[in-house]
């Protein structure tokens, strides 16, 4: 049964507000590094903030690292890129490991896999 629906209240409109003009600072500060690309830049931003996650693919020279480099200093977040071949496994960056062969002892660690951190890298 469908329950109707309340108007915003004042500080919905407010944290709406805050998040459209977060969004816009964002594009702005990605857009004077990265040109041409504001679609991508706009459905990476919408998948950060959604708490999702992105894979960038495309052919070398297109600015993908630079892209997320951007993203992440313009939010003050820890950038590290992982080198993507054909023969890296999901289990090459992550495994599970399992103490005593018990599955309840089981847990998630991070593999000894190299990735270029950045230089900046954020607490």
């Amino acid at each position: 049964m469908n329950q109707p629906v309340s108007p915003p209240n004042h500080d919905d409109l407010q944290q709406a507000n805050k998040l459209q003009e977060t969004f816009q600072n964002i594009r702005l500060q990605i857009g004077k590094v990265i040109v041409g690309q504001d679609k991508t830049v706009e459905q990476l931003l919408i998948a950060i903030l959604a708490g999702g996650h992105c894979l960038l693919e495309g052919v070398p020279g297109l600015a993908k690292t630079l892209m997320v480099r951007s993203l992440a200093q313009a939010m003050d977040l820890q950038f590290q890129r992982i080198q993507f071949t054909p023969d890296l496994m999901p289990a090459s960056i992550t495994r599970l490991a399992n103490r005593r062969g018990r599955s309840s002892n089981a847990r998630l660690v991070l593999a000894s896999v190299t990735s270029h951190r950045s230089s900046q890298a954020r607490n």
